[in-house]
């Protein structure tokens, strides 16, 4: 994942997509994209749009280009560190709904939280072990949260000006869509059978900026042994609602690189949500900034197919919800560390459960 380490302070060709009274969309399209695929990313931004009510601007670069076989898409954001305290904080004052009111009421109270982890040096079961431990010790890796800038701003975060390496030098997120795929750009009478639905998958990469990512990939990507617990100062804010049946008895969510099932909850395990996925190295092969694949849970799968139709669904919203996003009323929708980032993986078969009715 690439992203600029800022520290965070808290206070409450470009195209727009919203009123400044919601959440808005600066779109800059790089040098190469088509009329077709610009209005197809409005059209994709637009449906966040009509999702979420935070009164901030998020900035996007997106385009097109040649990326590696498989990929249809991806997303790099800007990262942005704060400490779990004010994370906390923000969150508590960001509480618009009874899912927000849940998962603040849950949140580990003090200036660090646990995790459970595997695979480290420090592992006491032995370096590199994949048998988990409870870290708690309050240093780095459990005193700091690493946010999308997007998110950051959903919080009420301020920050100057930076961007992603490689992609653009003001911006929240860089999204590139791959040249290497045939793409529909009209969902509404359906997805055409060898064609891929850009516009859904356009709203799942922006999904990714607006914090529906994982600092476990950056741990299952460097789950050799070779890495102390404090070097993954990786955990996102949809870490804190990541759970399992092991961490809910040791009570500390689940950070771990194995293919144990980790799913979405804002009870500290007791309700399990969604699953999520569990890594490409030591889990299910699936990027954990993901949910599980195959189980029609949300736009926020890993893959899709030709043909399939992708929608925002009530778990996508869920998860942001808890992390900073405000739900909006139904409204019409608008015309070192190893790090990857986050693609969005072509399906070539047949999907063996769809997303979508």
């Amino acid at each position: 994942m690439k992203f600029l380490r800022t520290v965070l302070a808290a206070t409450a060709l470009c195209a727009s997509t919203t009123s400044a009274l919601a959440l808005d969309f600066q779109l800059s399209f790089i040098a190469g994209t088509s009329l077709q695929e610009q209005q197809s990313f409005i059209t994709a931004a637009s449906m966040w749009s009509a999702k979420f009510s935070d009164p901030v601007t998020v900035k996007l670069t997106v385009g097109t280009g040649a990326l590696d076989a498989g990929v249809l898409a991806q997303a790099g954001s800007r990262r942005l560190v704060g400490s779990y305290s004010s994370v906390a904080a923000q969150l508590a004052l960001d509480a618009t709904s009874a899912l927000d009111d849940t998962a603040v009421a849950n949140l580990t109270a003090g200036p660090s939280f646990g995790l459970l982890m595997n695979r480290t040096s420090d592992n006491p079961n032995g370096a590199g072990s994949a048998t988990p431990f409870v870290d708690a010790n309050g240093s780095a890796n459990n005193s700091q949260i690493r946010l999308t800038a997007a998110n950051a701003r959903a919080l009420g975060y301020t920050f100057g000006v930076g961007g992603v390496s490689g992609g653009c030098t003001d911006c929240d997120a860089f999204i590139q869509f791959s040249t290497g795929f045939s793409w529909d750009h009209d969902g509404s009478d359906g997805i055409t059978a060898a064609a891929y639905d850009f516009v859904g998958i356009a709203v799942h990469e922006i999904g990714h900026a607006l914090g529906f990512v994982s600092g476990v990939d950056t741990m299952d990507a460097n789950s050799t042994g070779a890495f102390g617990s404090n070097a993954f100062t990786y955990v996102s804010p949809l870490d804190l609602f990541r759970w399992s049946d092991e961490s809910r008895a040791a009570n500390v969510s689940d950070w771990t690189a194995d293919n144990r099932d980790k799913y979405f909850s804002v009870d500290r395990g007791l309700t399990e949500g969604a699953l999520f996925s569990n890594g490409v190295t030591r889990g299910d092969g699936r990027q954990a900034s993901h949910w599980k694949d195959n189980q029609g849970i949300g736009i926020l799968d890993p893959t899709a197919a030709r043909g399939e139709f992708l929608s925002i669904s009530e778990n996508d919203l869920m998860a942001l919800d808890a992390i900073g996003w405000d739900r909006a009323a139904a409204v019409p929708i608008p015309s070192t560390l190893l790090l990857s980032g986050l693609g969005l993986l072509a399906l070539l078969g047949s999907r063996r459960g769809q997303r979508r009715a």
